[in-house]
């Protein structure tokens, strides 16, 4: 018999809150919403507490978690990966992260040409003292105009590429969806990004964004006050960073609301 060392009794009688793996890239398909599953490389991070009567996890357990995600990934289906996870480790609590980039399909605003646009996703699953909490980060890359500069030059404005880093902390049995995410990000700001475009979207998207400027604190703002009533959500936080074309140096805001903000 080989031995489960693993399995062995320790000594020092110290509880473990988080042992496991860390970024496994693995090949997966996510599915969004009610759409077709798309093909992605997903980083995965994969843990559960230790007792502290147990000398060890079982760390190819952890993988084989991952490996045997035969369906395509959902925000639906999370909470049963994490569940899986449980049962294996015999682990009352544990936390699966997969992050990973989105691809859409997008059309050009006035000549329709077809091009792919990627976002950057973080999911999250939990059980910790007996609750699950599942959490969604999306990162939304979009083009942001200054009004002050607006305001004050006779010919044009300062504008450039900004990331809306939006996460959000799913009450039970809540429907959310990447797209719809991303949509609100895009709304909010001077004018949302395009993998191609031809001379007349650049035309499009140029007085689009002159006509919508916007601070870093518009762009948070804008996005906060639509989630802060939403009740989906157990509490959320909104970043923005605006990598400024005319400095060297990034402008950044932040709003968070904690579960217990919302008391």
């Amino acid at each position: 018999m080989i031995p489960d060392v693993q399995s062995h009794p320790d000594a020092r009688e110290l509880a473990i809150d988080r042992v496991g793996i860390r970024d496994l890239r693995y090949p997966l398909r996510f599915v969004d919403g009610g759409g077709e599953p798309t093909s992605t490389i997903a980083s995965c991070s994969v843990y559960v507490a230790l007792p502290a009567e147990r000398k060890g996890t079982h760390m190819s357990r952890l993988v084989s978690v991952i490996d045997e995600m035969a369906d395509p990934l959902s925000l639906a289906s999370l909470p049963k990966l994490l569940e899986t996870l449980l049962t294996r480790l015999e682990a009352e609590a544990g936390r699966v992260e997969i992050a990973f980039p989105w691809f859409v399909r997008k059309a050009a605003p006035v000549s329709g040409a077809q091009s792919m646009m990627d976002y950057e996703v973080r999911l999250s699953a939990e059980a910790l003292d007996g609750k699950r909490t599942l959490g969604v980060t999306v990162i939304v890359p979009v083009m942001s105009l200054c009004p002050s500069s607006k305001a004050m030059a006779d010919y044009g404005a300062h504008n450039q590429r900004s990331h809306l880093t939006l996460s959000v902390q799913l009450r039970s049995a809540a429907k959310v969806t990447l797209a719809e995410l991303i949509a609100l990000a895009e709304e909010e700001a001077s004018c949302e990004l395009y993998g191609m475009l031809k001379r007349s979207d650049e035309k499009y998207v140029t007085e689009r964004a002159y006509e919508r400027p916007r601070f870093v604190e518009d762009l948070v703002r804008g996005i906060a006050a639509r989630f802060v009533d939403d009740p989906r959500f157990e509490g959320f936080s909104i970043s923005a960073e605006n990598f400024e074309s005319i400095h060297n140096h990034s402008a950044y805001a932040e709003i968070s609301r904690r579960p217990r903000d919302k008391a």
